[in-house]
């Protein structure tokens, strides 16, 4: 058991390292073709920290784990919420905008009952599902890149010598494709190891693949958006550490399910219903937040709320 707790730590290294060779090459190709940042933040980048999760579920799925590609999401899901907000809430309070307030927060809300009405319809997620779940997904990305273009102006006229300066030393477009294809191969090779040696731990310690998925895998893969989150809100940029959370669950239920759905349809396990709900209420609870005074933030007792919550949940697995 011991040389497979290395491997999963080795994998989860590969996953993390791959995300970011990954959003690295993309990011340095697209600020070359002078993409704005702001799309690329919002859709490679957030992508991006996904990616673990993506590798995981997809291996999963191919592999016939389908208790782990859906354990992975539902779990990462539900600790973006309350380890990953709610910690970077305590280290310092989290605002909200009026669109995360009153557009975005609801938005995460329906996808999660959408999702678990499509999870218990016949029990399984099939190819058609799949599909729906990925053209919900290209309508949120739509979404998001509107609204970054009506909040952000845009104006390449006074693309400054400095900026001109920062895209000349750039890395070469020929290094930015060997990091994507060395992020890809270190996803590949990341989400096999995990998700082998997880089930392998399951087995000897005879856990169900759910406990496993939905503790161990979830923590795991969403250590990028922790490590995101905490560092945004520490320096006080409060929109990256709620956008990068609500984000990331939405891309987890739409685009990652969505893939491997398409990939392999996917078996439900009416065992996840009961940590679905528990999904819907600490979103929806996320909603009451931005109702209940201070209307405008999650604040250190919010986080605190949250953090119990999950260490709650935790405990109530075992």
């Amino acid at each position: 058991m011991t040389l497979s707790i290395i491997l999963i730590i080795v994998g989860f290294v590969l996953l993390i390292k791959g995300a970011d060779f990954l959003v690295d090459g993309a990011s340095n190709i697209a600020k070359k073709l002078h993409i704005p940042e702001i799309v690329i933040g919002l859709t490679i980048v957030s992508i991006g920290t996904s990616m673990p999760e993506l590798f995981v579920s997809i291996t999963s799925a191919i592999n016939g784990y389908s208790d782990i590609a859906i354990g992975n999401v539902i779990g990462s899901s539900i600790a973006n919420l309350l380890l990953i907000l709610g910690v970077s809430s305590i280290i310092m309070s989290v605002n909200f905008k009026r669109e995360t307030r009153l557009i975005e927060i609801p938005i995460c809300l329906f996808i999660t009952i959408a999702f678990f009405i499509i999870c218990n319809y016949e029990q399984n997620v099939t190819r058609i599902e799949g599909i729906v779940l990925l053209v919900m997904f290209i309508l949120f990305i739509i979404y998001t890149i509107i609204m970054s273009f009506k909040g952000e102006k845009f104006d390449r006229e006074n693309y400054n010598e400095e900026e001109k300066q920062k895209d000349n030393n750039k890395d070469s477009t020929f290094k930015s494709i060997i990091l994507i294809m060395l992020g890809f191969i270190a996803l590949i090779f990341g989400g096999d190891l995990t998700v082998d040696n997880a089930v392998n731990i399951a087995k000897i310690l005879g856990l169900s693949e759910k406990i496993i998925s939905i503790t161990i895998l979830a923590i795991g893969t969403c250590l990028p958006e922790l490590v995101t989150s905490i560092f945004a809100a520490i320096k006080g940029k409060s929109d990256i550490a709620i956008g990068n959370i609500l984000g990331s669950n939405i891309f987890n239920m739409l685009l990652i399910i969505g893939i491997s759905s398409l990939i392999k349809p996917i078996i439900y396990n009416i065992c996840y219903n009961k940590d679905m709900i528990f999904l819907i209420l600490v979103t929806f609870i996320l909603l009451l937040f931005t109702i209940i005074k201070p209307k405008n933030k999650m604040t250190r007792i919010n986080g605190l709320v949250y953090l119990i919550l999950y260490i709650v949940y935790i405990i109530n697995l075992f």
